[in-house]
C-alpha cells in the first residue's frame, strides 16, 4: 500500500479513536505520537498524518457543518462512526488540501469505507464527497 494511502488510514484510525473516546483529536495524536516514539514496534506518525489529523482538527466545526448540510436524513450523531470519520478526513482533504487530486481524496475515502464499514457505505461517501468536489469553491470561501 502506498505511503500516502496508509497516512490517511492511520489519520482515520486517530480520528475514529478520538470520536469513540469522547476526547480532542489533537490529544489522540498526541498519544499516538508519544507511544510511538516509547515503542519500536510501533511505527513513526508520518507528517502527512500528522497534516491531515490537524487540518482536520482545526476545520473539525466547518466539516461537521457541511456533512449535516448536505448529508440528507443524517443527523451527524445518528450516522455510524466509521463513516462520519471517513468523511470528516475526506472532506478536509478535498476541501482544503490542494495537493490532493480531488478524485484522489474521494477515491481514498471510499477505499477506506471499502476496508472498514459497510457495504452501503462506500457509495455513501462518495455520493456526499461528490457533492462537496462541486460545491468546493463556495464551500471555502464561506
Amino acid at each position: 500500500m502506498a505511503a500516502r494511502s496508509n497516512a490517511r488510514k492511520r489519520a482515520f484510525q486517530i480520528l475514529f479513536e478520538a470520536d469513540q473516546r469522547g476526547v480532542p483529536v489533537r490529544e489522540v495524536l498526541a498519544d499516538w505520537i508519544r507511544h510511538a516514539r516509547s515503542d519500536d514496534r510501533q511505527p513513526p506518525v508520518n507528517a502527512f498524518t500528522m497534516d491531515l489529523v490537524e487540518g482536520y482538527a482545526d476545520k473539525v466545526n466547518r466539516i461537521d457543518d457541511l456533512i449535516v448540510t448536505y448529508a440528507v436524513d443524517w443527523e451527524l450523531d445518528r450516522m455510524p462512526v466509521v463513516d462520519r470519520n471517513i468523511l470528516r478526513l475526506g472532506a478536509y482533504e478535498l476541501i482544503w488540501v490542494d495537493e490532493t487530486p480531488d478524485a484522489v481524496a474521494i477515491d481514498e475515502a471510499v477505499q477506506l469505507a471499502k476496508e472498514f464499514s459497510t457495504d452501503d457505505s462506500p457509495s455513501f461517501v462518495n455520493g456526499l464527497l461528490a457533492r462537496f468536489k462541486e460545491l468546493k469553491p463556495n464551500l471555502r470561501r464561506q
